[in-house]
């Protein structure tokens, strides 16, 4: 599986995930979809800080569509939560900062001492997917060689993450939740290391595009 069907399943994954919010206005069947896509982004991310060319100019091209995005998500979240958050193009670039100093620092103890200051620098400052966004970023980048490892520890902190909402919550819904987020695993193991067509702008382009569009089919439907 190449890095272009993995990115065409997230982006197909995300589709569904806020299409469910706009139409449900909560949880539903769609999210449960949903919960794809940030895992495969996030492994994503760290695919592209192991081959990139140019790390300023990653970091540059996520900040600037992060700053296009930001409007366009927050439109979005108003037809379903008050809250506020940095979307996840933040929350990505975030998670690369973390794993770019952890690689130079060179001390295993600062390094897990950063991670764990960038989680909750991420959850307090309201980050998309918060602790939990920077700690998948990290396990994919840190154990991508150890496939066994990789996929006990996502599966572990995701368990972590959504059980929590589920104890607090005492909904259902976050069970579903974790198997599926779960589930991300299996089409990222199936990945060959080939990058397949390049849809690198594409991707960037779709993210605040289709909250736009997801903005106005709200208001049309609810004129």
């Amino acid at each position: 599986m190449s890095s272009f069907v993995l990115k065409m399943i997230a982006i197909v994954s995300m589709v569904f995930d806020h299409t469910g919010y706009i139409l449900f206005k909560n949880l539903s069947w769609m999210n449960y979809i949903g919960r794809l896509a940030f895992p495969i982004f996030a492994f994503q991310l760290t695919e592209g800080y192991s081959y990139t060319k140019n790390l300023k100019k990653y970091f540059l091209r996520l900040f600037i569509f992060a700053i296009i995005s930001q409007i366009p998500y927050m439109l979005f979240l108003s037809t379903f939560s008050n809250n506020i958050h940095l979307n996840i193009l933040f929350t990505l670039i975030l998670g690369l900062l973390t794993i770019t100093i952890y690689e130079k620092l060179n001390n295993k103890y600062l390094g897990i001492l950063l991670v764990i200051l960038c989680c909750i620098f991420a959850q307090f400052l309201f980050f998309d997917y918060g602790w939990f966004g920077i700690a998948i970023i990290f396990i994919f980048y840190k154990f991508k060689s150890k496939k066994v490892l990789m996929n006990l520890f996502f599966i572990l902190t995701t368990f972590i993450n959504y059980f929590y909402e589920f104890l607090t919550s005492f909904r259902l819904e976050y069970i579903w939740i974790i198997f599926y987020c779960s589930m991300a695993i299996i089409p990222i193991n199936l990945y060959n290391g080939k990058k397949g067509k390049n849809i690198k702008y594409l991707l960037y382009i779709f993210y605040p595009l289709h909250l736009i569009i997801l903005y106005l089919v709200h208001l049309y439907v609810n004129f």
